[in-house]
């Protein structure tokens, strides 16, 4: 049986399967098959980047892939494991962030991705604030030790402290704006937890490395006390220790530290 939403995904996007292929760096001949049977799951690698090229979620053009791999243990919260951030498709946090109606959690250490990936994002989030949707951003202190620290372990030029400013300036856009808030913390330099809703984003930081070189779980909750709650407990108590942003009058603005 053909695979109905691939060819509905690959005509709103206006692609051809050569320009498919190209995307995905198959033949053309591979897109065929894909579209001729459903039942023929590509490999994750390239569902990721069939997913990226049409804008959508993995489980929309191969739903089959989802189901295959349903499970009923403790497990079964961990819809996808990527072994970098970075091989996380742009469609998926787009579809996160866009679907989320109740709350909206940023809690890495400097979130200095979202911005390059997500040029809008300020818009896009004070659109949601104000549409009832709670967003929250915990991210570390530029000028604290355990950021010097990080900086240390990292090495890279782009240091973690100026992606923090990059955070911060760009965080200025919505000052203000009821239902968003920003707080310092830096507990959660091993660790990065973004939520939306019932679904989570969580990387673990791997000894030197910068954040898009980490392994990251999509997270869907199905269960008390599951993995999705006990990741969600972790950011809630960092968030309560965390020290507002924007009432510490005694610090730079964004703007200037930059």
């Amino acid at each position: 049986m053909a695979n109905v939403p691939l060819r509905r995904a690959m005509l709103d996007a206006k692609l051809s399967n050569q320009s498919l292929a190209d995307r995905c760096e198959v033949d053309v001949k591979t897109v065929e098959r894909w579209l001729q049977d459903e039942t023929r799951i590509p490999h994750l690698r390239h569902q990721w980047a069939a997913a990226e090229a049409l804008g959508v979620d993995t489980s929309v053009l191969w739903p089959d892939a989802i189901r295959n791999t349903v499970k009923t243990g403790p497990d079964r919260e961990v819809l996808t494991v990527y072994p970098y951030r970075s091989a996380c498709p742009k469609s998926v946090w787009r579809n996160l962030i866009s679907t989320a109606r109740n709350e909206i959690v940023f809690a890495g250490y400097t979130n200095y991705f979202l911005w390059l990936e997500h040029p809008n994002l300020a818009k896009v989030l004070r659109r949601k604030a104000e549409q009832g949707c709670k967003v929250r951003f915990l991210i570390g202190d530029p000028d604290s030790e355990v950021t010097r620290h990080r900086e240390e372990a990292e090495g890279v030029p782009l240091t973690v402290s100026t992606r923090i400013r990059i955070t911060l300036s760009e965080i200025e856009q919505v000052r203000g704006v009821p239902g968003i808030e920003a707080r310092f913390g830096d507990e959660h330099i091993a660790m990065s937890v973004f939520r939306f809703d019932s679904e989570m984003l969580v990387t673990p930081h791997l000894a030197k490395l910068v954040g898009h070189d980490s392994p990251m779980l999509h997270l869907r909750r199905y269960q008390d006390d599951g993995l999705f709650d006990r990741f969600g407990y972790h950011a809630s108590e960092l968030w309560s220790n965390g020290r507002d942003i924007w009432a510490d009058d005694d610090r730079l603005s964004p703007s200037q530290s930059l």
